[in-house]
């Protein structure tokens, strides 16, 4: 008769035969019982999270008969006070299969494992970067577009379809946009991963070339301790002189 610890090794492979869940069933100790309805839960997990994935992947399926090269499109960056708005374009086919998820729903560790497999995986990845000034001088939702444009037209391949999270790209191509399509469409929700790592990883530098502002940790959002480094320290060349509190450090007045 196998013993607790055969049964453990045994569920730990993900392909169990069925006699072994019966003879787990059957087995009236306490820590088999224990054994099964931990994997019973596990298997539960990974149903939903298929279930999930396809769901999510129900925009690309609908479309790649017509429109077999579809990219998501997705940014990071809006609201900082610092740094660069970043955009990304992923193109995905049929064989992907990251279980990527809303890039802010997720830890850095993880977000980071994801964006490898995505860079792996994908037909396509390109990004979109639009610094300071240009944000500056064309205003933030003008350069957003901007940098989807970018990110579009800097793809090796050029796709058919675009999905957007809620915005339109300057292009001329097919496209919808999807309030909160990071969480509805794997495409997008790879982008906003692509997007936030390749950010996270640029303001760590700045982090670096400019320290007291605490972008390591903020990311170039506007905490107390990136205002306590704009009234310390002033304004550097990565912040965005147009939004108010930028302009407020510049009088004198953060």
């Amino acid at each position: 008769m196998p013993t607790l610890s055969d049964y453990r090794q045994l569920l730990a492979t993900g392909n169990v035969a069925p006699e072994v869940l019966t003879a787990l069933a059957a087995d009236p100790h306490k820590g088999a019982q224990q054994l099964l309805r931990q994997y019973q839960r596990r298997q539960d997990r990974q149903e939903a999270a298929r279930a999930n994935f396809e769901e999510r992947l129900q925009f690309e399926r609908s479309l790649w008969p017509q429109y077999p090269r579809i990219a998501g499109i997705d940014e990071v960056g809006r609201g900082p006070l610092a740094g660069p708005v970043v955009t990304a374009a992923v193109i995905i086919d049929d064989r992907f299969n990251v279980p990527v998820n809303d890039s802010k729903q997720l830890t850095a560790h993880r977000r980071s494992e994801l964006y490898a497999q995505i860079l792996t995986q994908a037909v396509a990845v390109s990004l979109g970067v639009e610094d300071a000034p240009t944000i500056d001088r064309e205003n933030i939702y003008h350069a957003t577009e901007l940098g989807m444009a970018a990110a579009v037209n800097g793809l090796r391949v050029r796709p058919d379809y675009l999905l957007v999270d809620a915005m339109t790209v300057p292009v001329n191509i097919p496209q919808t946009k999807l309030i909160k399509g990071d969480a509805r469409s794997i495409s997008i929700g790879a982008a906003s991963i692509v997007a936030k790592v390749a950010r996270d990883c640029l303001m760590m530098t700045y982090d670096r070339v400019y320290p007291g502002y605490d972008l390591a940790d903020n990311m170039g959002y506007g905490t107390a301790k990136h205002l306590a480094g704009l009234r310390k320290l002033g304004v550097t060349p990565i912040h965005r002189r147009s939004f108010s509190p930028v302009r407020a450090a510049l009088r004198g007045m953060c």
